[in-house]
């Protein structure tokens, strides 16, 4: 593809303006959100979504989701049923992603959907992911704006670090404050099934849903994905991981959480993700540490990525999405053609 001058904007009204006439011109922008930086598309734009799967490298079967300012703008898109609202007007603008039937007159490019006949919907929790769809006009699709399978981008020095030179901008307002991706649900009729755990806890859904929300069954690698983050080797730093692990072994970094054991003292690396048990802040630093702990690894293995040995996480709240990461991070990588 074209090498690219990618831009560094501010989050300022000036910075907001020029990323949303790159937009209209058909170019590609990230920018963040509450969850991580997103790379956006006009999603009406066959041109323009294309651009974003050879930007990251992205499986073209693999749907985008798109990013919208308010429920009244995502009822153009897609078919609302009574369960799909309550979810919305409860924990929109945040962390959830809704996967509906898609309205035949929707004008979504059938790129974004990936030719399906649902699209995944979202109304992000970020003042300046607001304002730019406000100043587009339109929706944008917005898959995570990094390389495909690769660490997600909670800075904006992540997202150049991988797509510098492939994307017209991007806009730097900072570290995003959720850390994980948004929950994604399947919604139809009155019944919701969980594709994706994300940023908001599958309790705080079941409490508004009024029972329970269950996983459907992952796709692997499937042909045709309902979702994103739904194939089995993702957000995966080069290094490799050792999950569940009571210490580290010899020659191992070690990524903690909660009290650390005595032999975390030997390890060639040491973090963690939160010593107080936290998981919110836990999900907050997941994806930066391991981007700075895989970075520092292959600085001393001299390129070779070495392992790091993660501490046991709890599966409940946010648990579950950040046991969902380290899974697919430690999953073998797809063989490279």
């Amino acid at each position: 593809m074209t090498s690219l001058n990618t831009v560094r904007l501010s989050a300022s009204p000036r910075g907001i303006s020029a990323a949303a006439g790159i937009l209209r011109a058909g170019g590609l922008v990230a920018f963040p959100t509450e969850t991580v930086y997103g790379l956006g598309a006009d999603a009406r734009s066959d041109r323009a979504t294309r651009a974003i799967y050879e930007a990251k490298g992205r499986p073209s079967h693999n749907p985008l989701i798109a990013h919208v300012s308010s429920l009244k703008a995502a009822e153009v898109f897609a078919e609302f049923p009574p369960l799909a609202r309550r979810l919305a007007e409860a924990f929109w603008p945040g962390p959830l992603t809704l996967v509906l039937k898609k309205r035949p007159e929707s004008g979504l490019s059938e790129v974004t959907t990936a030719g399906g006949a649902r699209v995944g919907l979202r109304v992000p929790a970020h003042p300046t992911a607001l304002a730019l769809l406000e100043a587009f006009g339109g929706p944008l699709a917005a898959p995570s704006a990094n390389r495909s399978g690769a660490v997600s981008p909670t800075e904006a020095d992540h997202v150049l670090e991988g797509l510098a030179g492939r994307i017209g901008a991007v806009i730097d307002a900072g570290p995003c404050v959720v850390g994980l991706e948004s929950t994604i649900l399947l919604v139809e009729g009155e019944e919701a099934r969980l594709l994706r755990p994300g940023g908001l806890a599958l309790e705080e859904l079941e409490a508004v849903a009024g029972g329970p929300i269950r996983a459907a069954q992952d796709e692997e690698d499937a042909a045709e994905p309902l979702s994103p983050g739904r194939l089995k080797s993702h957000y995966a730093p080069r290094a490799g991981l050792r999950l569940d692990a009571a210490a580290p072994a010899p020659g191992e970094a070690w990524l903690g959480f909660g009290e650390d054991p005595a032999a975390a003292e030997g390890a060639v690396l040491r973090r963690n993700l939160s010593p107080a048990g936290d998981l919110r802040e836990a999900a907050t630093k997941l994806f930066g540490l391991l981007r700075e702990m895989d970075s520092e690894l292959t600085a001393l293995t001299g390129g070779a990525g070495g392992f790091i040995a993660v501490a046991p996480l709890p599966e409940g709240g946010l648990g579950r999405a950040l046991n969902d990461r380290l899974r697919r991070a430690a999953a073998p990588r797809p063989e490279k053609s």
